[in-house]
């Protein structure tokens, strides 16, 4: 409760417990907290923010992590599945979280939540693409290298930048002054609405 509060010092706020808080999660259920993520949930940075925009685009990225425990109930495995591992099964079921973040300031644009023993990151992310503008630059790491998920994110009209697999062999369309190219994703016929790599 103390850090819910912080930003509130000077006024004299009951304190509950550890349990009230629990229990009163319990009772009100997860729509509160989950509108209360969608009011505040937003870019943080202006464009002048060190860190928020490169040539003039907003930087965002996608990041996720598939660790986080739920309680080892019949309804949770029923939703969350478990995780297979090489000596049998994971003690609990886990959930994967997807974010969408402002790199300059790692504040939450939206997240999602999936079961970590399902689809791959890409999947999760899908959900978030509504949340992308023209005018943002998506940095994305090899986790989401595949042609059908960069014409998504190109379909938004942000720009991205991915880190490509070693596998991926994609056709040259001009050598550039520092050594780079600019390539096309093979999945594209290459012309003025291909999104193009460098």
């Amino acid at each position: 409760m103390g850090k819910l509060t912080a930003g509130l010092g000077g006024l004299d706020l009951p304190r509950p417990s550890e349990k009230a808080l629990r229990d009163l999660r319990r009772r009100l259920g997860p729509a509160p907290l989950k509108a209360l993520f969608e009011v505040v949930a937003g870019p943080l940075g202006q464009p002048h923010t060190p860190g928020v925009c490169f040539a003039g685009l907003r930087t965002v990225a996608f990041d996720g992590l598939n660790s986080l425990k739920v309680p080892d109930t019949s309804r949770n495995r029923s939703w969350a599945g478990r995780i297979r591992y090489r000596m049998g099964f994971a003690g609990y079921p886990a959930l994967r979280l997807m974010a969408l973040a402002e790199t300059g300031t790692r504040g939450l644009l939206g997240a999602a939540l999936g079961s970590a023993a399902g689809r791959d990151g890409a999947h999760l992310a899908r959900r978030l693409l509504p949340l992308l503008r023209p005018g943002m630059l998506v940095l994305l790491d090899r986790a989401f290298d595949a042609n059908a998920f960069f014409a998504e994110v190109h379909a938004t009209g942000a720009m991205l930048l991915a880190r490509a697999k070693s596998a991926r062999n994609p056709r040259v369309l001009q050598h550039l002054p520092d050594r780079s190219c600019l390539s096309c994703p093979t999945a594209w016929r290459c012309g003025s609405s291909a999104p193009a790599w460098s």
